[in-house]
């Protein structure tokens, strides 16, 4: 009998891997890998492994979860070392928990592997800190994409007036109807808002409003999914401590000094 690896591959920067999520990709004799991963990562694997593209997109699935669940037991059952490899953290709005019920229920030795998650790793590159000690002593990470199908749970009252900092997954195409639920809910109209696309990539985005105003914003931007919604006071400190864009025009600036 093999072993799986349920790995977090980050928010995207490569280097951002943990140390045991890379050991798990060199050992791998299979990996099925997501699409929001970064995929210099794959340059780890071992000669020979086979890489197995398992990538979704909102509206269309290259594999369903039942068959990603199926080559996880088949190949482990072959005595093969597994690593599903998945963006961000496994265990947070990435299904992990299912896969490992799936390999539980089949007899399967697994490991989970947390990776770095979105919700903290794509504002902090954008200066943004989920919490802090003047402006937030609660973060709270929170799906903006509800099933097709099913009523919205989500509980915005205690989102909107219990919770200091919001990151919201997911939410781009539902922004809208974020703002105003929280609004709607008690969140002042005035609460910073930001939207951080391809966080921790060298493409990284980023844009700023309030409640009343960023999804007008976000549409003149064309801003798409991936993207992060980071809502609270917090997304003031932007302007004072971002550091990563500023990094590469300081980078773009010194090059063209040079040449």
């Amino acid at each position: 009998m093999g072993k799986v690896y349920i790995v977090g591959a980050g928010p995207g920067d490569v280097d951002l891997i943990t140390v045991k999520g890379k050991k798990a990709i060199q050992e791998a004799d299979v990996i099925l890998y997501d699409r929001l991963i970064n995929k210099k990562l794959l340059d780890y694997a071992k000669a020979g492994a086979d890489l197995l593209y398992c990538g979704k997109l909102p509206t269309y699935h290259a594999m369903k979860q039942e068959t990603i669940n199926y080559f996880m037991v088949k190949y482990a059952k072959q005595g093969k070392v597994v690593t599903r490899l998945k963006g961000g953290d496994p265990f947070v709005f990435g299904r992990g928990a299912e896969e490992a019920q799936a390999l539980a229920e089949n007899g399967i030795v697994f490991e989970v592997v947390p990776g770095i998650t979105s919700g903290i790793a794509a504002p902090a590159y954008a200066g943004i800190p989920v919490t802090h000690r003047d402006l937030s002593s609660s973060f709270a990470i929170v799906t903006g994409h509800m099933q097709a199908g099913k009523n919205d749970t989500i509980h915005w009252e205690s989102l909107a007036k219990g919770i200091d900092t919001l990151a919201i997954y997911m939410g781009v195409g539902n922004l809208p109807y974020i703002c105003e639920q929280l609004m709607k809910n008690g969140r002042p109209e005035s609460t910073p808002v930001s939207l951080v696309h391809l966080g921790t990539m060298e493409e990284q985005h980023t844009i700023t409003g309030t409640l009343s105003t960023i999804a007008e914003i976000a549409r003149k931007s064309e801003i798409k999914n991936p993207s992060m919604i980071i809502v609270g006071e917090v997304v003031k400190l932007r302007e004072e401590i971002q550091w990563f864009e500023q990094k590469g025009l300081n980078q773009r600036i010194m090059e063209e000094t040079f040449v």
